[in-house]
């Protein structure tokens, strides 16, 4: 009735507000997502339900606890060094790092409270190592939840629950545009950062390269002798590109299959999943990408496809 009366006097429809946001995995990438929430609220985006995967899921438990202002202050103040203070290194043979020293600091600003106390429905995902299978925690301790789905195999200590071996839910569904709670109305808003634009890398790598060859000063000359051009091409970094690449085409089939009303894709060349110690530089990036989609969504030949 209301559509009705306003479309007689001529007044468009008032613009849905409402969203569901779904956080994609990315690693220290994921930092982008702070600047994703802040845009959201201030062209006047409500976040009615929140889905997250790995730092998507830190990030969106954090945000539904209200206490992301405070986890945006606290990581001005993480660099290499707090980093290493904050790795509790581990001498077992399946993760470098027991991963609970990270959890306890963040803890000190933000208790842990029952999911399902939480003021936003959330929910996080994880990977049961031992089936291959998604599990969902939509209720329990949202440590537990955000601990298990940032599980980064064999770099983490994967967490064990109830006969199960949880690790980074990103193995299995990197942004789950599917498992977000919905509401009558809402828009359907992911913000994927776990692409990494690897064409730029290289461009930029090339550059460098031309560069090396032409300085013909006498430390550059030592430089090439000692450091190889190729020496970024070795076991780890293959084996690290192609993990990413697998989560990459798995996060763009899944928005393929939902079709959210915004997706914000974040393709990072300059970062990697371990710059922490890059937190603004990485908000500031979510806080430009999200500002272009919601842009882009709100032109009218946009709005018209979506509502096809």
């Amino acid at each position: 009735m209301l559509e009705k009366l306003l479309k007689l006097a001529g007044v468009d429809k008032p613009e849905k507000k409402d969203v569901a946001l779904v956080l994609s995995s990315g690693g220290a990438r994921g930092l982008a997502h702070i600047g994703a929430i802040e845009v959201l609220e201030e062209q006047g985006y409500h976040v009615t339900s929140l889905a997250g995967c790995s730092m998507g899921a830190l990030i969106g438990g954090v945000y539904a606890a209200g206490k992301l202002n405070e986890f945006r202050e606290w990581m001005k103040g993480i660099d290499r060094k707090k980093m290493l203070e904050l790795t509790d290194f581990s001498l077992s043979l399946n993760h470098f790092v027991k991963g609970d020293r990270i959890i306890e600091a963040i803890m000190e600003f933000v208790p842990d409270v029952a999911i399902e106390d939480l003021p936003i429905p959330y929910c996080a995902v994880a990977t049961d190592w031992v089936s291959g299978r998604e599990v969902i925690f939509r209720t329990g301790s949202l440590f537990e939840a955000i601990r298990a789905s940032i599980s980064l195999p064999s770099f983490y200590k994967p967490v064990e629950r109830n006969g199960m071996i949880l690790i980074d839910g990103g193995v299995v569904n990197p942004i789950p545009l599917n498992r977000v709670v919905r509401h009558k109305g809402d828009l359907l808003v992911g913000v994927d950062v776990s692409g990494h634009d690897y064409k730029t890398q290289e461009a930029m790598k090339h550059k460098l390269s031309e560069r090396r060859k032409h300085d013909k000063s006498i430390a550059a000359m030592i430089l090439n002798k000692l450091v190889p051009e190729n020496i970024d091409f070795n076991y780890y970094t293959m084996l690290s590109r192609t993990s990413s690449l697998m989560i990459r085409q798995n996060s763009k089939l899944m928005a393929q299959l939902m079709n959210p009303d915004i997706l914000v894709d974040i393709q990072i060349s300059r970062y990697g999943g371990f710059d922490y110690d890059k937190s603004e530089k990485l908000i500031a990036i979510g806080r430009q990408k999200t500002m272009k989609a919601i842009e882009k969504y709100n032109q009218p030949s946009q709005r018209r496809t979506k509502n096809k």
